[in-house]
Order: C-alpha cells, then structure tokens, then sequence
C-alpha cells in the first residue's frame, strides 16, 4: 500500500488554470521549469534556479536498509506489460524515471528530473521537452531523444493498456536535437495528456530488444534511477541497491530521497507470517491493512517498550472505492436493478463490528472523504449542464446527494432490507420458490466470488451467507495470487473484490478504469466492464476542464454516474494510515499528500551529518 520554474513569477502557456512556471526563457538555455494540472506549482526556488523539495525534519540519513513485506508472489521483472505480475512499486519508482517527478505533497504537480523543462503549446497540440543533457542511464550511456522516442514507440505497440491509451493520442513524435523531443497532439482536447506523457519511463534503446520486450522473465530492465535491481529470490524476495554513480544524486529536487543503501521486498503467501516476520523484527515497517489486527494485535512489549510505533497517520487524498465487483459481462448482472437488490443483503455494519473492530467507515463515493465526493452534496448548476445531455444516467436521489449505502441494523440478517433486495429482484422477474430465488425461466440466482487471502475469503463469505437468506446461492473460490491476476486480467470471473485507490487530481485512469473502451482490454481495470456514453462525456469533461471549479463538477458529476449504475456493493476505507515501523526507521512528518513512500524514509539510527555522504 505504499504510495506515490518560475523567476519572478508564473506565466501560462496553456489555457485556464494549467500553470507552467517560467515559461519566458531563451531557447538555447531552458530553465527548470513545473508544470501543474490545476493552480500554480508551489515549490521555491534555491539560488541556483532549480525547485526546492519541502524542507525535512530532522535531516534524513543516508545508509542502512529497509524491509518491507508483501502478501503476493511475482513471476515478472517488467512492470510494464501485461504478462505476468511484477515486483510491486520498487521496479518503477526505484530503478525507473519518467520525464518529470510527480510532487508527493501537492495534488498534480510534475517538477523536472530527465526532462529540466517543457512547453506545452498555447492551443494544446504540441509538447516539446528539453531533457538535462547529464542524465544517463544506470550503465552509464547517457539518456537522449531517441531512448524517449524508442520507449514511447515500444510501450505503444508492446505496453499495457493504459500506455497504449495514453500515447495512442500522440499524432507524431518530432527530435530537434539529442536532448529536445516534441510530442504533437493535434486535436486532442486533452488537459491532463501533457503530464501523462510527463510520467511514462524512459528506456533505454540500447538495451531493449522489441521483439522479446512482452516475455516475462527475472532479467531486469535498465533504467535511470536511483536504485538498481540487486538479488532476486523469485518467488521470495527481491532487493533494490542505491546507485552511487546516479546522475540524479545532485539535483536539488531529489534531495531528501533515495536515502536507503537498499530497500529489499521480502513476499510472504500468508498475512499472519508476514506479521509474525515484523514482530520478531525481519521486517522493518508495515501499513496495516487487517482492522482487528491494528485493534488488538500490537499488544506487545515492542510496542510497549517504544520500540515498534504505532501511529494513526493523516491522509488527506480522497479515500476511492473498495466494495464487491459484478462482472457486467455476464448477463446474470446485465440488469442494474440485480446489482442494486443484492447490495441490500451487505449487512456493513454487522460486518464492520464483527470482522473489523468498527475501524472502517462504509465507502458511498468513488471520491470519499474530499471535496471531490458527490455524496451528501446536491448537484450543482454546473453539474446538472454536464449532465443534461444523458437523461437518466444519474438516478434522483443520487442527484440530490440523499442516497447512501443500505445501512442496516447491525444483526446480520436484517429483514427490512432483506425485503427490499426480493422486492426489488421481482421487477426485474425473480421470484422466490422453494427458498431458491429463480428467474422467469426457473434457472437459479446463482454466482461465483473469486478470492485470493483469508481476509477477502471471510468477506465473501459474509456476502454468501447474508445472501443465502434470499434464496441467492454464492460460491466462494479462492485462488492463488498468480491465477487470481491471470484471471482478473481476462475477466474470468462473476465477481470479485476490488479497490480503486484515487488521487487528489483524478484524470486519465478513469476511462482505464471505466471507460466503455477499457470494458474490452484485458488487463484493464475496468473490471465491472462499464460501457456508459455518459461516463466517457463525464471524464472528457473532466480532462478538459480549464477552471479549479468546473474540473470538481465534472468530478462529482462522474461519481453520481458511477454511484446510479451499481457496479459494485460498497465496502469500506480507513480513514487514516495504520502504521507501524521499528523506531530505527524515520518518516516525514506529516506524511505527504500522496501517502507514504518509502523512497524518503531514512534510518533514523544513523547520524544524518555523518550520512550524507556517498
């Protein structure tokens, strides 16, 4: 769950509120420059001209090593295909660099790394990026034009989905010179593409072969990154080490990162063994994911004695959706009142007391917890222009901002709802016979949940059995992690358990999510398999957005037409980082925006004025 160039003044280039700071500069010495989706970047400058990362108390050390522990298994080192799994975060945000570096601290904010500045032109059909010409490669060749052009050619015939999406919108790729690289994107009305294409790692050409790039295999790819892939226990383990000779050591923007002489993921098939790696000290920090663990579990003398921590940290980004996923592929879930009436039998608060201490608050927005969510909230004047065009796409009460989630009254069989789910699969010709519900043709109401892990497995099992009550009979199949995503990424499934973690400036993730063409890619996180006009309208409308104000309604416009189709039955989120780490380990205080990311803890063990050497 870990998470991740202005003189005097800002001058726009584009129009609205996309803010590139120091636009003016002569062509042959481009400045550092930022660029920000919405509003101004927000970082000052140092003497030197260059961005100046938030100021980090007590000053991090560098040195040492950082464990961290996943539940899964990998059978990949190539994150950016759809074969396979891969080792997750350490890949692309250690070893591999995009263009610009995404501000952890702000909502979307790109400041330089291998690109030390862009131009984006005035009407939005062009984006040209002068690369900082020290930038080189972990072997040591130097990281030109063509490596960008190369990877965004490879990633747009050989990549995943959400690549192929992004860089398809590019027209032609133009080389001025070894170290400047323009983008056209004619006729696009896309606000958000700029920085997308901002954020897709480089490769390097002389060290990929197209042809075999799709193969999963445990050959790592070279990047320019701070870290390089160390020792790989496929299956078990995989270690990152700090490359002394990284170009990016000097950049004032980095200071603060890359702290750690290794960060090694250690993979665990169990929860419980990866708990009980922590306890004994095998493994340094973990975000805890199991509510009645983060209650009841951390009783002991480590934490007693003050040397485990155990904090609940802020975290300010919207809190996204996390709930039961119907497979819309199959016809069995065709029908949006079916989807609706078996939410009703999700008995939250049964489930949150019993199963997770009442830790959890029940999701009721794709958005929750921010200004972005719809829910409470009336529908604006702006929303409902948006919204016009697509009668019927946003029910009434979801409108109005009146619905929630079916709440219950905590007995687990509630009957009041229970006969809400039967009366309403009746407009949509089920019956109950024989205490078996059966459609007009007598076939059974009947389906499949797949799992991977306990905590999903007693989840679905809550579902089954509430279920169970109406006639509605469910399966509840567990997996292994590695068919749990082969199958997750052809659809193979009725339903699963699904989470969509968002960002404070949702963008172009939302048509990988729920666009009508994302519903046919494998691999896709359209996992309901969405097919909406008016989802599409709602995130075009979105990307297009000039001003703060009109990109929040059609934020909370897409969430009213997510929430009126009934795609999922809403689960629940924290509401704050459950965290726990040796005290050997610091963080920034507060945590950013983005949430924690390891890449700048530090070893709070080692003196910071003796460790900042390399």
């Amino acid at each position: 769950m870990f998470v991740r160039l202005a003189l005097a003044g800002f001058m726009t280039l584009i129009p609205a509120t996309m803010v590139m700071a120091d636009a003016g500069r002569p062509d042959d010495a481009p400045r550092p420059q930022a660029l920000a989706m919405h509003g101004e970047p927000a970082r000052p400058r140092g003497p030197d001209g260059a961005f100046l990362p938030p100021r980090i108390t007590p000053t991090p050390a560098r040195g040492g090593r950082l464990v961290i522990g996943v539940q899964g298994a990998f059978d990949s080192l190539n994150p950016l295909t759809i074969k396979g799994m891969t080792a997750p975060a350490g890949i692309v945000s250690l070893t591999l660099q995009p263009l610009m570096r995404r501000a952890l601290d702000e909502p979307f904010t790109l400041y330089p790394l291998v690109a030390r500045s862009i131009e984006v032109a005035p009407d939005h059909s062009a984006v040209t990026f002068h690369l900082d010409p020290r930038a080189r490669f972990s072997d040591g060749r130097p990281l030109t034009a063509e490596d960008v052009q190369f990877t965004f050619t490879l990633l747009r015939a050989h990549g995943r989905p959400n690549y192929r999406n992004a860089l398809g919108k590019v027209t032609a790729i133009q080389i001025a010179g070894p170290h400047v690289i323009r983008f056209e994107l004619a006729g696009n009305q896309d606000r958000e593409l700029p920085l997308i294409l901002a954020m897709v790692p480089v490769l390097p050409k002389h060290a990929i072969d197209p042809e075999t790039f799709g193969q999963t295999g445990f050959t790592p790819l070279v990047g320019s990154g701070p870290y390089t892939v160390g020792e790989v226990r496929p299956g078990e383990s995989i270690s990152f080490v700090r490359n002394r000779a990284w170009w990016g050591d000097a950049l004032a923007s980095e200071r603060g990162s890359a702290n750690f002489d290794e960060i090694r993921y250690d993979y665990f098939r169990d929860a419980t063994a990866m708990f009980e790696a922590f306890k004994a000290g095998l493994i340094d920090v973990r975000i805890e994911t199991d509510p009645r663990r983060w209650a009841n579990g951390y009783n002991i003398p480590a934490v007693r004695s003050g040397q485990i921590i155990q904090e609940n940290a802020p975290f300010a980004a919207p809190k996204g959706m996390s709930g039961f996923v119907f497979n819309e592929r199959r016809p069995l879930f065709g029908d949006v009142r079916v989807r609706e009436a078996l939410s009703f039998a999700f008995d939250f608060e049964w489930v949150n007391r019993n199963l997770y201490s009442g830790l959890y608050r029940r999701s009721d927005s794709y958005f929750a917890d921010s200004r972005l969510s719809a829910a409470g909230r009336p529908a604006g004047a702006r929303e409902r222009q948006l919204l016009r065009p697509w009668p019927g796409a946003v029910r009434a009460d979801i409108m109005e901002g009146k619905w929630t989630p079916a709440r219950s009254n905590g007995s687990g069989r509630d009957r009041a709802n229970l006969q809400r789910a039967i009366d309403l699969l009746a407009t949509a010709g089920y019956r109950l016979e024989g205490g078996v519900m059966r459609d007009r043709k007598g076939a059974p109401l009947a389906f499949e949940v797949m799992v991977t892990g306990r905590e999903h497995e007693r989840l679905a099992l809550a579902l089954s059995s509430a279920l169970r009550r109406i006639g509605v009979r469910v399966r509840v199949r567990v997996v292994d992690s590695v068919q749990y995503e082969r199958r997750r990424q052809t659809f193979d499934y009725d339903m699963i358990i699904a989470t969509w973690q968002t960002s404070p400036s949702p963008g172009n993730e939302q048509y990988f999510r729920w666009g009508s063409r994302a519903a046919g890619q494998q691999a896709s996180f359209n996992f309901a398999g969405a097919r909406s006009p008016a989802i599409d309208a709602m995130i075009a409308a979105m990307l297009s957005a000039g001003a703060e104000d009109d990109y929040v309604s059609a934020v909370r416009a897409l969430d009213r037409v997510l929430l009126s189709g009934f795609h999922v039955i809403p689960l629940y989120y924290a509401p704050h980082i459950w965290l726990a780490r040796w005290k050997h380990v610091g963080r920034p205080d507060p945590l950013p925006l983005l949430g924690a990311a390891p890449e700048t803890w530090w070893r709070a063990d080692i003196p910071a004025t003796a460790s900042r050497q390399r």
